[in-house]
This record gives structure tokens, sequence and C-alpha cells, in this order.
């Protein structure tokens, strides 16, 4: 059976997966922090919800591949590779699908993502976006 951590961050991975905004509110700590690859820090269950809507409208079919995982006390790491593809008119275009390495690491508090922490390159979306202008 998984532990506690595991199954929380993986419930949360399969909602990101899906595109499915309110699981993804309901998994987060009141107190959520999101932190992007760059360090930019959003915080808030609110605030958080607007930005994966956001994100989904523009890369609708956003996905995680989880290939390694590990686990530390209330600490989840998983190893593996995001992608999607970038979609501002809605429309998938195989020529805009990118696809990149990442790491992800969540804290899990009472139950709840308290934060979630993406390491990935992001210059193949940067790519696209200044591509597509």
């Amino acid at each position: 059976m998984k532990n506690e951590p595991e199954a929380i961050a993986l419930a949360f991975v399969k909602a990101i997966n899906r595109q499915d905004v309110n699981a993804l509110v309901e998994l987060m700590a009141p107190s959520h922090r999101f932190i992007d690859s760059l360090g930019g820090v959003t915080e808030g269950r609110d605030a958080m919800r607007a930005g994966w809507v956001g994100y989904f409208r523009m890369v609708p079919d956003y996905a995680i591949e989880i290939k390694d995982t590990y686990c530390d006390g209330q600490v989840f790491v998983m190893l593996g590779v995001v992608g999607g593809t970038y979609a501002p008119d809605s429309r998938l275009s195989e020529e805009n699908r990118w696809q990149t390495p990442a790491a992800l690491r969540a804290v899990i508090e009472d139950g709840k993502v308290a934060e979630w922490r993406v390491y990935a390159d992001n210059e193949p979306i940067r790519q696209l976006i200044a591509k597509r202008g």
C-alpha cells in the first residue's frame, strides 16, 4: 500500500493529467505554494486555481509522465517528463508539441499538497511561444 505523501502526490499528478482544476484545488492545502522552474512563487488556492485554468488554456493536453519516485517523510519527489501542445488558438497542432525532462517535488502536510515545485527546462515551450509571436 502506498504511503500518504506518495498517494496524495500521485493523485495530484493524475488531476493535472486530466486537467481537473477542481480536483487540484481540493488536494491543495489552504496556504498552498507553487514554485515554478524559474523560482517564481504563487501562493494560495485561489491564485493557483486561476494559474492552472490559464495554463491548461495555453497547454490543454499538458501531462506528466513519472519514471522514478523518492519519498523522505512528507516530501515526495518525482522524476520524469512533462509536455503538451502549446495551443494559444485552442488547436492542438503537432508542430507545437513540446516535451522536457522534469523533477517535481511535493510537500505534503495534513493530507494536502502544501508545496508543489517544478524543476524543468522551459526552453522548448518558450521557443514555441516566440515562434508564434
